[in-house]
């Protein structure tokens, strides 16, 4: 592959619905730009994007994959993005490295979760896009229907630059809007013809509109517009440019990537029209930490960020980047200036796919990677020593659905951890756990399609089979009355005996715990106080009723005795944890379960829904706060126990447009009914 300045690049991520066809799309275009020699298929597993073991066996995108191709003198980037929702991470990564979008919508499906998903993040975030209508062959697709959608959905600024010469299986080609011409097309090639007469006046008409689009960007061009004048075809590229860059305008493409049909015209698009990454109009997706700013040029000092790491147990670590400014070259000291550490390439390249093109130099603008960077994670800024920056990191969803696993062999209890770190540096929105309390290892993301293709690439690429087991509720004892009981620890069996005698009080505190001593008299003497209350700590982590750790007691010390030869620290550690036991057991104790905060974000047609299922999970709505979206927040607090597969649930109840997160809140009693189960269990699991 041939250098390419900055000015010549263009970085575009796919963005879409699941199966609307991006990956077909990329194949399609690797063929049509001559950098393969046959178009891979999804059903086949042999696309260059979808490359993983997990991608070919699902036929689904799972992880980011960056695609070169040459065209007409420019190097275009394309980004592909998984399209299922557990794979947000991803998209937020690869849409971060790219100056523009193309949104891929399946024309025989219309709008679907993942077009509005895209289109809200896009927009959110003022990122220029494209939308590529795919599909076009397929039986009863309605072109007209299907721009109409999106037009009532996503405003006027949606502009066909294409419209088709007949529709479904009549499909032979299209229009070109702005340069007013038809074209047949017989796969990739194609051939003008003339414009149907019966369509010159829907033409004119469509053009009419783009043209006040363009004419809106400048006064100039508007004072043309006004007075009847055509723009030349430099003025239109420059007006469709300005309104694709301030948002004003998003131009639509139909074809197809089964046929070829469309390619051209796409590519022509990205080429003229998409910025490129030194544009001062550009998104730029990093922004620098601190004041200091940098140009998107090659002479400024080298910087750039990792987006995206890739582990494979056989190829090693490999590190996805974008050059922000300057260029890095074999011989650059790399600098991760995230961590203040210097790093070592093993290797500069670029990728397509799985395979590497070795460079000399990756210039502002382009995307590379690394091999073998020992210390830099996703999100990490290399820069030079001399002049380092760092560039913020992404915020990015926090994990709202956990598994808990174990290896199916104890001896696999090694491999596990270091598999579990290495998935983990690939997705940052993965997260694993040895819980302190339950002793359980979890695993946590987005959705069950992640977490499931965890345990399966732990089986696949690491040797290490797993199975989920139960989650456990890291649940709480305490008491709600009180009680005043004697522990008494006396043991003579020949020689030197045990003896300790203590009379507590206890009750409920604010505190976790309390430990005070009204002793008078010297019945206990001061130097065995502290044994009474480590006897008493030690016994906080098992309670009377199933065994969970003990909260918000309150115990006094206030009589006991004591003998002379056969008293010592032992005798009463042993004696205050006797006391404990029934002190327990007499003043009320009561199973406490943690309480989450939830806030759901759900469109306005849900909301019955979302209240009516809060309410059989034992929830408690707070509140509502409508949203600039027009979605509602609706805020909740409901038992952890009822929440562990809210985000399947919210996600099926949805159609998966709605979102949530969860922290801690407090504790709150158990109900007996519910208690009295989860009591029988855990001592089921203690015998």
């Amino acid at each position: 592959m041939k250098a390419y300045s900055t000015k010549d690049i263009r970085n575009l991520a796919l963005v879409g619905h699941s199966g609307c066809g991006k990956t077909s799309l990329i194949e399609a275009l690797l063929f049509k730009t001559g950098a393969t020699n046959r178009k891979g298929r999804v059903e086949d597993g042999n696309t260059v994007s979808d490359y993983r073991r997990e991608e070919i066996a699902k036929g689904i995108s799972t992880a980011t994959s960056v695609v070169p191709i040459e065209y007409k003198d420019k190097k275009i980037n394309l980004i592909d993005t998984p399209g299922y929702f557990d794979y947000v991470g991803e998209v937020f990564g690869a849409l971060r490295a790219s100056e523009a979008a193309l949104l891929v919508v399946d024309a025989t499906s219309g709008i679907e979760v993942g077009t509005e998903k895209a289109w809200d993040y896009t927009e959110r975030i003022s990122l220029p896009r494209i939308i590529f209508l795919n599909k076009m062959e397929k039986e009863n697709v309605e072109f007209n229907k299907v721009v109409s959608d999106l037009r009532i959905k996503f405003g006027k600024k949606v502009i066909p630059l294409t419209v088709t010469l007949g529709e479904g299986e009549t499909f032979s080609g299209l229009i070109d809007v702005i340069n007013r011409k038809a074209y047949e097309y017989n796969g990739m090639e194609r051939k003008e013809v003339p414009i149907p007469a019966e369509r010159v006046e829907e033409i004119e008409v469509i053009f009419n509109e783009v043209a006040e689009v363009v004419a809106e960007t400048d006064e100039e061009l508007m004072e043309k517009f006004f007075e009847g004048e055509d723009f030349t075809h430099e003025e239109f590229m420059r007006g469709v440019s300005t309104a694709l860059l301030e948002g004003t305008a998003v131009p639509l493409i139909a074809g197809s990537a089964e046929t070829g049909a469309g390619l051209d015209i796409l590519l022509d698009t990205i080429v003229e029209y998409m910025p490129s990454p030194d544009d001062e109009r550009a998104n730029i997706g990093f922004r620098s930490a601190s004041e200091e700013k940098r140009k998107v040029n090659v002479d400024e000092p080298f910087s750039g960020v990792v987006f995206k790491t890739i582990v494979d147990p056989f190829v090693g670590k490999i590190s996805m980047f974008k050059v922000v400014s300057g260029k890095v070259t074999r011989d650059t000291e790399l600098f991760n200036s995230t961590k203040e550490e210097g790093e070592k390439m093993g290797g500069l390249f670029y990728l397509r796919g799985k395979q590497q093109i070795e460079t000399q130099e990756v210039v502002a603008g382009d995307i590379g990677a690394f091999s073998k960077l020992m210390k830099t994670e996703t999100g990490d800024t290399l820069s030079d020593r001399a002049k380092p920056i760092v560039y913020k990191k992404a915020k990015l969803p926090r994990p709202n659905l956990y598994f808990a696993i174990e290896p199916k062999s104890k001896n696999d209890e090694d491999k596990i951890g270091t598999a579990l770190f290495r998935i983990g540096e690939e997705d940052p929105t993965f997260v694993s756990d040895r819980n302190a309390e339950t002793k359980q290892l979890t695993i946590g993301g987005q959705g069950n399609v992640q977490l499931q293709g965890v345990i399966d690439r732990l089986k696949d690429e690491f040797g290490v089979e797993v199975q989920r087991i139960p989650l456990r509720i890291a649940y709480r004892e305490t008491i709600k009355g009180k009680s005043d009981v004697q522990g008494k620890h006396k043991k003579q069996s020949g020689g030197a005996g045990q003896y300790g005698d203590v009379h507590m009080r206890f009750e409920p505190s604010q505190e976790l715990f309390e430990f005070t001593e009204e002793v008078f008299g010297g019945s206990v003497p001061r130097n065995f106080f502290p044994a009474v209350e480590k006897g008493i700590r030690d016994s906080l982590d098992k309670g009377a009723l199933a065994g969970y750790p003990v909260v918000n007691i309150k115990a006094t010390l206030y009589d006991g005795s004591y003998h002379a030869v056969d008293s010592n620290e032992m005798a009463f550690k042993i004696a205050a944890s006797l006391a404990f036991k029934k002190g327990m057991e007499a003043a009320q104790p009561i199973l406490l379960e943690p309480i989450m905060r939830v806030e759901v974000i759900v469109p306005e047609d849900y909301m019955g829904d979302i209240m009516g299922d809060m309410n059989k999970r034992r929830g408690r709505i707070l509140g509502m706060e409508p949203q600039e979206d027009g979605t509602q927040k609706v805020i909740a607090e409901a038992p952890h126990a009822e929440l562990f597969e809210y985000a399947i649930d919210l996600r099926s109840m949805t159609q998966a447009r709605g979102n949530f997160s969860m922290e801690f809140e407090r504790y709150e009693e158990v109900p007996q009914m519910i208690a009295d189960k989860i009591i029988e269990q855990a001592k089921a699991e203690n015998e």
